[in-house]
């Protein structure tokens, strides 16, 4: 099983410069940098810093939304990065989330997100793109420059049935964003699965499982508390994996009325509401032996790659021992996994 992590831009470049050449020493595969607005630096910037720094790792975002961006924008960028980086760059796209609300938007309907995939496809082999979505059109559009050398996949950021289905169809990778309980983790494959059929495939794309918290072996309690509020995304997102996850209907309700703004960040008031067995279900939250148990669970399931998602102010700590973590539950060392 192959390890990926994800950073938001919130280091200034130096910073984030030095952790980048960290994390390929520590021999993730991939990193991800999210696309969220106004509350992080421009990724697109940040990944030119990476792709300097780093000679091996894959990068890509995680993700970025044909909200915010008109598709020819993020077409032209992502073949720009893959140019730098010599090949090395996935474009992780999605509907949007809870940041756009600060921007006056909202998340991107299934449909628009479908032809802006298709649109951003047709422009790096070289077509000449006219069409009209929800959110945006093209007239005509083409590139002025050479069509992009390099095999760019396209990933979609999926959570609910209807998105995950259409990951399933037409992505060669899937971002799941499902917690870590791996009841929830079953129900998203299978739709996935779903997807994948609808379409003729005989297998499902890649699947990475977002694996957001922390890891403190000295204090587990900061790393539950450096966790905890993204658990509370679930309600507000998709209460789906609340459910499956045997949450209650009001407890849920509750939670909803307690954070309705941005990142996941501002939701730690009403994450405290949550029992903490169901932080722990959605989150790594705890010591190593915690994080062990989640990366067995989910190796079991099938899933390609997991991506840990530090959270707290410890965050290459949980990096490092995250590596350590994955080296443990699967036997071997970091340097020989799969």
């Amino acid at each position: 099983m192959r390890t990926a992590i994800c950073l938001q831009g919130v280091d200034s470049p130096g910073v984030f410069e030095a952790n980048v050449t960290e994390i390929e020493r520590l021999r993730y595969d991939t990193l991800w940098l999210t696309d969220s607005s106004l509350h992080t630096r421009n990724c697109w910037s940040y990944l030119t810093l990476a792709a300097r720094a780093t000679s091996r790792l894959r990068l890509g975002t995680a993700v970025t939304n044909p909200v915010t961006r008109h598709p020819g924008v993020t077409a032209a960028a992502a073949a720009t990065i893959a140019e730098i980086s010599g090949g090395r760059f996935t474009l992780g796209i999605g509907a949007g989330d809870r940041p756009l609300l600060a921007v006056g938007h909202k998340p991107a309907r299934l449909a628009d997100l479908a032809a802006s995939i298709s649109a951003v496809r047709d422009l790096w082999a070289g077509s000449h793109v006219t069409m009209s979505a929800g959110g945006f059109a093209f007239d005509d559009a083409h590139y002025r420059f050479s069509p992009v050398e390099f095999d760019i996949p396209v990933w979609i950021s999926a959570t609910g049935p209807k998105t995950l289905e259409l990951a399933g169809r037409v992505a060669d990778g899937v971002i799941l964003l499902a917690g870590l309980h791996p009841d929830g983790i079953k129900f998203a494959l299978e739709h996935i699965d779903r997807g994948a059929a609808a379409a003729g495939r005989d297998r499902r794309p890649e699947v990475t499982v977002f694996a957001y918290g922390a890891i403190d072996d000295a204090d587990p309690d900061a790393a539950f508390a450096a966790a905890k509020s993204i658990a509370a995304w679930f309600p507000q997102t998709s209460p789906v994996y609340c459910e499956i996850a045997g949450l209650s209907p009001d407890l849920v309700a509750a939670v909803r009325q307690a954070y309705a703004g941005g990142e996941f960040q501002e939701a730690a008031k009403a994450a405290d509401l949550l029992p903490p067995s169901f932080v722990r279900r959605m989150a790594l939250a705890g010591d190593s032996a915690s994080a062990v148990e989640h990366i067995r669970t989910l190796a079991s399931l099938g899933i390609d790659s997991m991506t840990v998602f530090p959270l707290g102010p410890a965050r290459m700590p949980t990096a490092r021992l995250f590596q350590d973590c994955v080296a443990r539950a699967l036997g071997g060392s970091s340097d020989d996994r799969d």
